[in-house]
């Protein structure tokens, strides 16, 4: 997912550099949401995996 939003963030930079706005703002929220759904998911999935009692691999 992280590297969806990295996508997104480039598409918007591109956007940006050519003077699409319209496009470089759609761009950039895309890439906030699909990070911050990342980081929510990160974090759930490291809860879940203290409160089994697994050891993280690494």
């Amino acid at each position: 997912m992280l590297g969806w939003a990295v996508t997104f963030l480039v598409v918007a930079l591109v956007a940006a550099l050519f003077g699409f706005g319209g496009i470089a703002g759609t761009a950039v929220e895309a890439a906030k949401i699909i990070f911050f759904v990342a980081v929510v998911l990160f974090a759930i999935s490291a809860i879940v995996g203290l409160l089994r009692g697994r050891s993280p691999t690494l």
